[in-house]
């Protein structure tokens, strides 16, 4: 085996389409994440009701583990590099600060897994349990995060408990529920058109 074959093997490259793809849901991770500025009565507690959990599972249902991790990645270090593509059209290495930052964070983390549930069982009941796994996932580290946050380092209101960071969460729960269902529906039809999987 040469050298060259090796590194071929050991360190895949990103194909053109795969590249498309991923700045596609980077994109999609942007404007779901502006829904607020639309509609400014979708913020509760403080914390913005967007459709990023949404697109995060959509990337991991679509675009696989691997693809669908790196383009969540992708959105976060634009963001981070100081774009304003953060809710409310925020951006700036001092968002990772923010008591809602950690949900970013998890982004990541759901687009893996749910993309690596798929991987091995591409039903399209598992795309719908996968895409449920994912939001819970994405509200018990999301959420414990934004607590931890306030309580060690961005200063909490007034009142402010364990609980009441739950109660904020509760209002977009219903329908980030129901649209993880959708996403598992649509996922599972548009995965098979795009064959995405393929490039796993």
């Amino acid at each position: 085996m040469t050298t060259e074959t090796y590194h071929s093997k050991s360190k895949p490259k990103l194909k053109t389409v795969e590249l498309v793809y991923c700045g596609l849901f980077a994109t999609l991770m942007m404007i779901g994440a502006n829904i607020t500025s639309f509609a400014p009565f979708m913020v509760i507690g403080g914390v913005p009701i967007t459709l990023q959990a949404f697109f995060a599972v959509l990337a991991g249902l679509i675009l696989g583990s691997r693809l669908g991790a790196i383009s969540v990645t992708v959105y976060m270090l634009i963001g981070l590099a100081g774009a304003p593509v953060f809710a409310r059209f925020s951006g700036g290495f001092s968002q990772i600060l923010s008591p809602t930052f950690g949900f970013i964070v998890t982004f990541i983390l759901v687009a893996y897994i749910v993309g690596k549930i798929i991987e091995k069982r591409p039903t399209k009941t598992m795309f719908i349990v996968s895409a449920l796994i994912g939001t819970i996932i994405s509200y018990l580290i999301g959420t414990n995060w934004m607590y931890a946050a306030y309580m060690l380092w961005f200063g909490a209101p007034e009142g402010f408990s364990y609980s009441m960071a739950w109660l904020w969460m509760m209002p977009p729960l219903p329908k980030d529920l129901i649209l993880a269902v959708f996403a598992g529906i649509f996922g599972y039809r548009i995965q098979k058109v795009l064959k995405v999987g393929k490039t796993r």
